[in-house]
């Protein structure tokens, strides 16, 4: 190698460092950046030159140091493995918060609750009991029968807007889907132009990772890299980004006032029912879903159990109060009305203490016997408390369900970020260490210039100047 050839190795190595410096100072700057994979110059040495046939054959030293690239040290494994873990994340945690939010409507245990009510509408019988020849009992009874249909009226028109609220909350998750795509597509487009032109697109390729994981919160998804640095998103085994094409997404039905009615997730351009891998749209989904005899929405299937327990309660409190005399002679009369399709709606108690019965006819006016058997019906095994009991414990051992799969969804979703963060986040300590490295190779590349060029300015300035 020529003196000046070693001046050109020596160049390299200055700049090798510099740009491996510059590196580490980026990957310094980002270390608190959300969604920051560091980097790292790759290196490769400069074999020595080929000689030709009339080569000296003396052993040849390599020419410096060439920088390929500056590599993205991410990890697609774990990549995968958070997408994955936050989809399962997102549907646990939209599940569980629609249950808590039908549990929160039930407010049992408590003295809001149909518990309370019942409890009072029960004993409202027994003070009618004690004074027959008094109306001012008989109002109290319309009072806390009023007070029971209200509360079955209240917590149906609460799931109602639940159902509705859910609903607008998935909506915006597939707009939401919706535009992360489009955006992913942008970006495919320039990494693609990027990486072509021999560029390095790592802030592009950290910044669409974050919108992948966006998608795969809220749809589930799965994400497949191509050789041109372009990513292609499927859903449910269907394309949703391929390149810089993007398929969009829509959701069937009516957006309020449709409790149970069909919700499903389609595709469109061309048009099909699409399926979710999870994430907050197939929780969504899965909570808005019509009643099912028990394996349907959640929030249908308790809109379906207050309509059962009101017309249960309804049936229960006609039978026995359908033998009895009311106050203006007539007999065989139910104490509640059910009207309309919603029975939890429709349910309504008389406006007139004329109406009530409190004894059969023909037993006397101070005969009772009805109010005390309407007084008994809170109990049995069939009593209309015993079933609304079952109704509150079916709903709260969902909750409590998904409230721990939420749990160990969200212990997943934080050991995966962490597993990930431990092979591509930033360590301070690592990068001071190799800041310093490439401080002391730039200074001894510098050193070695520095020699090269003393060495030539002594054979081209002060050759044969010496004996003078």
């Amino acid at each position: 190698m020529s003196t000046f050839g070693a001046l050109n190795t020596a160049y390299r190595g200055l700049t090798a460092a510099q740009q491996a410096m510059t590196v580490a100072g980026q990957n310094i700057a980002n270390a608190a950046t959300d969604g920051y994979t560091r980097q790292r110059v790759e290196q490769s040495a400069i074999a020595a030159p080929a000689q030709g046939l009339n080569g000296s054959g003396r052993p040849e030293v390599g020419q410096g140091v060439s920088v390929d690239s500056i590599a993205r040290l991410g990890n697609t494994t774990l990549d995968a493995s958070v997408r994955s873990a936050s989809a399962q994340a997102g549907y646990a945690s939209t599940r569980s918060a629609a249950l808590q939010g039908i549990e929160g409507v039930l407010q049992e245990p408590g003295d809001n609750g149909i518990s309370t009510a019942l409890q009072g509408f029960w004993a409202a019988w027994q003070g009618a009991a004690r004074q027959p020849d008094d109306d001012g009992p008989k109002g109290l009874l319309l009072t806390a029968a009023n007070s029971l249909t209200d509360k079955i009226s209240t917590g149906y028109q609460a799931l109602q807007a639940q159902w509705s609220s859910v609903r607008a909350k998935a909506s915006d998750a597939v707009d939401a889907v919706n535009a992360a795509a489009s955006q992913v597509a942008a970006y495919n487009a320039t990494i693609r132009s990027t990486v072509a032109a021999g560029g390095t697109a790592n802030e592009l390729i950290d910044a669409r990772a974050k919108l992948t994981e966006t998608i795969a919160r809220l749809a589930g998804g799965t994400v497949r890299e191509q050789p041109d640095g372009t990513v292609d998103v499927h859903i449910g085994g269907n394309a949703l980004v391929m390149g810089t094409s993007v398929r969009t997404l829509a959701l069937s039905g009516q957006s309020t006032d449709a409790l149970g009615a069909p919700v499903q997730l389609l595709w469109k351009n061309p048009d099909g029912v699409a399926s979710t891998d999870g994430g907050e749209i197939a929780g969504a989904l899965s909570v808005l879903a019509p009643a099912a005899g028990g394996n349907g929405g959640a929030i249908a299937e308790a809109a379906a159990s207050y309509n059962g327990f009101a017309s249960a309660l309804a049936t229960a409190v006609n039978a026995v109060h359908q033998t009895g005399t009311t106050g203006s002679g007539t007999t065989g009369t139910d104490y509640f009305t059910v009207t309309g399709p919603s029975a939890a709606l429709g349910i309504k108690g008389p406006i007139s203490t004329s109406a009530v019965a409190l004894g059969k006819s023909g037993a006397g006016a101070f005969d009772t016997s009805v109010a005390d058997a309407m007084a008994q019906l809170g109990t049995g095994s069939t009593s209309p408390d015993k079933l609304w009991s079952g109704i509150v414990t079916g709903i709260g051992v969902q909750s409590r369900g998904a409230q721990q799969r939420e749990d160990l969804a969200a212990a997943t979703q934080a050991s995966a970020v962490t597993g990930r963060a431990s092979q591509t986040s930033v360590s301070l300590d690592e990068e001071n260490v190799n800041l310093l490295t490439n401080q002391h190779a730039y200074q001894a590349a510098a050193r070695v210039m520095t020699a090269v060029d003393e060495a030539l300015d002594v054979l081209i300035n002060r050759t044969g100047l010496v004996g003078r």
